[in-house]
């Protein structure tokens, strides 16, 4: 990957759509926003994510995004394809209420089972002297070390994703296909075994965001009517390994009245927008 397009702080709005709005979504943003340049040149406008997400032996922060925790983390390491000479990414995502701060260090991925196994890497190992990056990369041995965390799941998707073309203060993604598999190793290799559709054929929109909320994001949200909801892909992607009976989730933190109940309204808030967007739509 070329440039660096991270939103190190943000605010961001999810909502689950099916293929036919995603669509329509894409030919509204077109006129304001330009395709990221990994997507450019591609058939189908998006680019292979994977995410080998970390997590303690009682998944506590499976447990703190479930449960709603306003003050959650998620810690995991970020690769685009399978070859030995592209970048990898040692990334922590922070939710303050409703705020999403991101650090994330670049290393060469013969270090990666170095820093996974704690250890920093070695100065040459690191893609950038920016003081940012060994900032992210200290912070994320620290946390891993604190909750005694170690990989747990993989996730895998498509993102086509829209960009502000004066700065990266607005961005629209539009994610497809979310699988996720277990792996408990260190291992970086894009194919899944056994995976989970997450998602099934829906699409993650995100709206992305600093400073001011867009006044156009709220025309493209009623103009569709969307709803607002949680979409959080290795959360998800483990509840379901666990609905399915593929996989027990371990009780870190007891699932309380409040969390069922959101989760609840989440899926049925959902339905009643698949419902709407087939009759818009047949």
């Amino acid at each position: 990957m070329a440039t660096d397009n991270l939103q190190h702080q943000r605010l961001e709005l999810k909502y689950i759509i099916p293929e036919e709005t995603a669509l329509a979504v894409r030919d509204f943003v077109r006129p304001v926003l330009a395709l990221d340049e990994y997507a450019k040149g591609q058939p189908d406008y998006s680019y292979p994510i994977h995410s080998l997400y970390l997590d303690s032996d009682l998944l506590t922060f499976y447990w703190h995004t479930i449960n709603g925790n306003k003050n959650r983390l998620k810690l995991r390491v970020r690769f685009y394809d399978d070859s030995p000479d592209t970048p990898v990414f040692f990334e922590i995502k922070r939710r303050m209420n409703d705020a999403i701060f991101k650090q994330r260090g670049g290393v060469r991925r013969s270090a990666v089972t170095e820093v996974l196994a704690g250890r920093m890497p070695l100065p040459e190992e690191v893609l950038s002297k920016d003081p940012k990056h060994t900032t992210a990369l200290a912070n994320f041995c620290r946390i891993q070390a604190q909750y005694l965390l170690a990989p747990k799941a993989l996730v895998s998707y498509r993102r086509e994703a829209w960009i502000s073309p004066h700065n990266n203060s607005v961005r629209v993604t539009l994610d497809r296909e979310v699988k996720l598999g277990l792996q408990s190793t260190a291992e970086l290799n894009s194919q899944i075994d056994e995976p989970v559709a997450v998602f099934g054929n829906d699409v993650i929109l995100e709206l992305k965001f600093t400073g001011r909320f867009p006044v156009w994001f709220g025309e493209l949200v009623r103009h569709f009517g969307l709803w607002k909801c949680s979409a959080a892909k290795y959360a998800d992607g483990m509840t379901l390994m666990r609905e399915t009976g593929r996989r027990p989730v371990p009780m870190a933190v007891p699932e309380t009245s409040q969390a069922v109940k959101k989760l609840a309204s989440r899926k049925a808030g959902q339905l009643q927008f698949q419902e709407r967007s087939r009759t818009v739509f047949a």
